[in-house]
């Protein structure tokens, strides 16, 4: 059992008290429309998928049972609302299915270090939609490749590659800004 320091909220909302759920809404609002803007990549969609994340989680709030933190909760829901919105339009998620060999450690990413989040935001927007959803799951939600696999239904090593992509790409769009 996690210790919750929302528990009280979370009760309420489970109740159905709309101020308790406002009350949630307010607080993690703000972090989850980050997510969601990071994956859909619009405003539009982003807010569009927030509040359905939002209304999913509300109606799926009594299975809540504090085996995580809400907002790990909260955030599993929007990503999958955002991919399965990605998944079920038909977005074409560039994946390639060959395998190249890094000789490079996937971990290693001091490269983005020292580096303004800005920047690094704006290099992921240039992305194929396909890589900067990888990327963004893997560097900047924490998933592992396994995860993001089973989230996209694709093979491990074709997110691991995928995230290669994407990263060399952000450092050549990183790159080509500082010299440029």
């Amino acid at each position: 059992m996690y210790p919750e320091i929302n528990r009280e909220v979370i009760e309420k909302s489970k109740q159905g008290e709309v101020r308790a759920q406002y009350d949630l809404y307010r607080k993690y609002a703000k972090a989850m429309y980050n997510i969601s803007y990071r994956i859909m990549g619009s405003v539009e969609e982003a807010e569009d998928m927030l509040q359905d994340a939002f209304a999913e989680a509300f109606r799926k709030i009594s299975s809540y049972k504090y085996e995580s933190a809400f907002g790990a909760w909260l955030k599993r829901i929007v990503i999958n609302r955002c991919i399965n919105e990605v998944k079920r339009s038909k977005i074409n998620l560039d994946f390639f299915d060959d395998m190249i060999v890094f000789d490079s450690d996937e971990n290693n990413d001091e490269e983005v270090q020292g580096l303004s989040v800005e920047a690094v935001r704006n290099a992921m927007e240039q992305l194929p939609r396909g890589n900067k959803i990888i990327f963004s799951l893997y560097l900047l939600e924490g998933y592992d490749h396994k995860e993001i696999a089973q989230i996209l239904n694709t093979s491990e090593s074709n997110s691991k590659s995928q995230y290669m992509r994407a990263k060399r790409r952000v450092k050549e769009i990183l790159s080509s800004a500082n010299h440029g």
